[in-house]
């Protein structure tokens, strides 16, 4: 039989901005894993298996907004994936499309820096938004849930998250803030109004951005109070290791993370 090299894509919409196919390529070279990961851009994300299939694929990764059509046109989803409706990785077992959601775990690896968190209030209500919250109220923190409208909010409420609209919203103290939303990626937008935003970081210890590689109008707030923020360069790195061991079918070393995240911070 012969042994060919391993294939991997990011699937998005758009894809171009993509830093996985730097950060994944560093890691299989840290390896010497016979492995190549490219990035596909994809506009109908009902397709995703079938052009999985097709390019002959053994792992994939998957980005917005293609998560819950991911999710749906699975053979099998595992683990906290289940609960959360939407997936970020894809792997071939023999013929089968098994799905992951390594961005919960990666979320939670990336605030451990902020050490003890017993409450969270998170801004958003979309697919990031529910990995999150699911790996939060898998260890018992307290979320409360803040969206424009109300029509997201039901999944959250069910569970057992609190839920607020923004003319609904009633500050409290938190240990955290998450903005979980692309406010801020290619604008200057904030992810609710500003007065929301000031008062809910006054009464917050630490602020996360989910966006990476830019100083987001809402961390500028977070700075300009003087709290502790990240923003989302340690949750890609960390969901990228979780699907990278998935990938390769071993655990990362130190040196392998280290490589990823030296990939990711190239161009």
């Amino acid at each position: 039989m012969l042994f060919r090299s391993m294939n991997f894509t990011i699937f998005g919409n758009p894809v171009e901005h993509s830093k996985s196919p730097q950060m994944q390529n560093a890691g299989f070279e840290q390896l010497n894993f016979d492995g190549k990961y490219t990035k596909t851009h994809l506009e109908d994300g009902g397709i995703i298996k079938d052009v999985f299939l097709k390019n002959n694929l053994n792992g994939a990764n998957i980005t917005v907004p293609h998560k819950e059509d991911a999710f749906k046109n699975a053979d099998e989803v595992r683990g906290m994936a289940q609960k959360i409706g939407a997936v970020n990785t894809y792997i071939l077992e023999d013929t089968q499309v098994v799905a992951y959601n390594t961005d919960a775990p990666g979320f939670m690896k990336a605030i451990e820096s902020f050490g003890n968190i017993n409450s969270v209030l998170l801004l958003g209500a979309g697919g990031t938004a529910k990995a999150i919250a699911v790996a939060l109220k898998e260890k018992n923190i307290e979320v409360t849930v803040l969206n424009r409208s109300q029509s997201r909010l039901e999944y959250f409420k069910e569970l057992g998250c609190i839920a607020y609209t923004w003319d609904t919203f009633k500050v409290s103290q938190y240990d955290l803030i998450v903005n979980s939303t692309s406010a801020g990626l290619k604008d200057e937008d904030l992810p609710a109004p500003k007065n929301i935003i000031e008062q809910s970081i006054q009464n917050s210890k630490y602020a996360f951005d989910c966006i990476y590689g830019k100083k987001t109008p809402f961390l500028q707030l977070a700075s300009q109070n003087n709290i502790q923020y990240k923003d989302g360069e340690d949750m890609l790195l960390y969901q990228g290791v979780i699907a990278f061991e998935y990938f390769t079918k071993q655990s990362a070393s130190k040196e392998t993370i280290e490589a990823m995240r030296k990939g990711l911070k190239k161009g």
